[in-house]
């Protein structure tokens, strides 16, 4: 027989639930309210100040978990655009996330977001609070398959910047931008390895790199101040030099949060950072692989651009995304956990209180 929920008080939030190499992401689709603002930026703040119980709801325990990612359909200024997104996640919301932007191609086609897709590839244009994302899917026989994306201009902010990490003493960073801000460093300066270490101990060491950039290092992004954050870590296995080998990270963003795909915006700030260096040229396909599942992307360089008073790279990203369910939630007005929690070693944090439960 067909399910159905029972009565409840408060209103539904439909979402389609996709991943990435293994990277999930929550697209909803309604339930919200109308975010407001003039521009994306501006319905980013919105979201965050006026409707951040929703978010918490549907990233959070019980309808989530403490590394959901999520992304919230919205209008864009923008006249190319197809589609306009904010990215939330357990901590607020990101300004960029490739692995989205490739599930997302599908979904705008296979959702009608985009008419008429055409073969052997299907333009897609995401406006994303970094930028527009022109992304371009496979399309055959009426199927959507790989995508490829072209990032927003991604630089080098500096190389070689050493700060004090609790716990380990001095460490030498270099800070890169591919739609978000990440620090770099090699795993094997903590005597780690992305592919065989014990991921909490990879989380740990990139959460205490990612507090001490923040707190020592003043980021600046030319465009926008609302872009000059550092969204995370990405411990690397060293091997930066171009080679047909797979080169593996580990990306921890947001609060502790672990990605499980090699991360988009994460490779195409890698890959900036490896051109900025000398260490490959343009169009030099790489492939970059997850340290936690062994997923794969690619990525390469291909065009020199400049962002503000930085010498930038466009950089082409590709994947594959997959659907793994479509859900309706609820909140039920009685359930004091209705606006989600996570549990942290200390029990379950409350959000909408930030009281603790014992």
């Amino acid at each position: 027989m067909d399910a159905q929920l029972p009565p409840h008080e408060g209103g539904e939030l439909s979402v389609v639930d996709m991943h990435t190499g293994g990277e999930p992401l929550r697209i909803i689709v309604s339930g919200y309210p109308r975010v407001e603002g003039g521009t994306l930026l501006a319905k980013r703040r919105y979201a965050r100040e006026r409707l951040d119980h929703l978010r918490r709801a549907l990233m959070l325990e019980p309808r989530g978990h403490y590394d959901m990612y999520g992304a919230l359909l919205v209008p864009s200024e923008l006249p190319d655009a197809d589609v306009g997104v904010l990215f939330v996640h357990n901590e607020g919301y990101s300004t960029m996330c490739g692995h989205a932007v490739v599930a997302l191609g599908r979904f705008a086609i296979d959702y009608g977001l985009v008419k008429e897709p055409r073969s052997p590839e299907t333009p897609v244009n995401i406006h994303c609070p970094c930028g527009l994302v022109r992304a371009f899917v496979e399309y055959a026989d009426g199927k959507t398959g790989a995508v490829r994306f072209l990032s927003v201009p991604a630089f080098v902010f500096a190389t070689d910047v050493t700060v004090a990490v609790e716990g380990f003493g001095d460490v030498t960073v270099d800070i890169s931008y591919g739609g978000a801000f990440y620090a770099f460093v090699d795993a094997r300066r903590f005597g780690l390895d992305v592919r065989e270490s014990r991921t909490r101990d990879l989380a740990d060491a990139a959460t205490a790199v990612t507090r001490a950039v923040v707190s020592r290092v003043k980021l600046r992004h030319p465009l926008s101040d609302d872009l000059a954050f550092l969204y995370g870590t990405i411990l690397t296995d060293g091997k930066e030099r171009f080679s047909s080998d797979a080169t593996a990270n580990v990306c921890v963003f947001a609060e502790a949060q672990v990605d499980r795909s090699p991360t988009g915006s994460g490779v195409t700030a890698r890959v900036a950072l490896q051109y900025h260096k000398g260490l490959i040229g343009l169009n030099q396909s790489r492939t970059f692989q997850s340290g936690a599942t062994g997923s794969q992307f690619t990525g390469k360089a291909v065009e020199e651009t400049t962002c503000g008073d930085f010498k930038a790279v466009v950089v082409e990203v590709a994947g594959r995304a997959f659907y793994t369910g479509v859900s309706c939630f609820v909140q039920e007005t009685e359930d004091r956990l209705k606006h989600g929690f996570l549990l942290n070693g200390k029990g379950v944090v409350l959000h909408e209180a930030r009281t603790r439960v014992t």
